[in-house]
């Protein structure tokens, strides 16, 4: 069986990182408002257009920074209707699960997600928005791992994160 194609993103309004297996990338922009939103749907619907399913990490209810909330709400929002729109499933990742997915601890930190990403998978993140990066490689490695194409062995603790996502329904075709 051919290993579906899964693109994971985490979403920013400044440095958007993108991944899939064996690549990550980032998105930039300096553009505000409605002009930074309709640029970043573009660039990232060229890199999901061919997928068979998306990972996007998602908000971080906890985080203290709320400067632009709205906007990175609505980009949330915009990169799902894009994917509904074209019948791309996506699942949503909660940033604890994404941590534990990587490294074991729900709260590990952005420098632990880039490590771990290294060690399990041989992926190196460098320069700006290599955190973007790493999380964007993680949320992509579950969605294969959810799929039942997992890119490498992941700890029997890191595997319950699978569970905390929000996974598209499989649709049964009729014959």
């Amino acid at each position: 069986m051919n290993q579906p194609l899964v693109i994971g993103l985490d979403l920013s309004l400044t440095c958007t990182g993108v991944a899939g297996p064996g690549w990550s990338d980032i998105i930039r922009t300096k553009r505000r408002g409605d002009d930074r939103l309709n640029h970043l749907v573009s660039a990232i619907a060229d890199f999901v257009k061919r997928a068979n399913l998306v990972v996007m990490e998602g908000p971080s209810y906890g985080h203290a920074n709320l400067a632009g909330h709205e906007d990175l709400a609505g980009l949330r929002v915009l990169v799902r209707q894009y994917c509904y729109r074209h019948r791309i499933p996506y699942g949503v990742v909660p940033p604890s699960s994404l941590k534990m997915y990587a490294t074991g601890r729900g709260n590990a930190t952005k420098g632990e997600v880039r490590s771990a990403v290294a060690d399990r998978y041989g992926h190196h993140t460098e320069g700006v928005g290599r955190y973007d990066q790493a999380d964007a490689y993680t949320a992509m490695a579950m969605g294969l791992h959810h799929l039942g194409h997992p890119l490498a062995e992941a700890p029997k603790r890191a595997l319950s994160a699978l569970a905390g996502c929000a996974w598209p329904e499989t649709v049964a075709v009729a014959a």
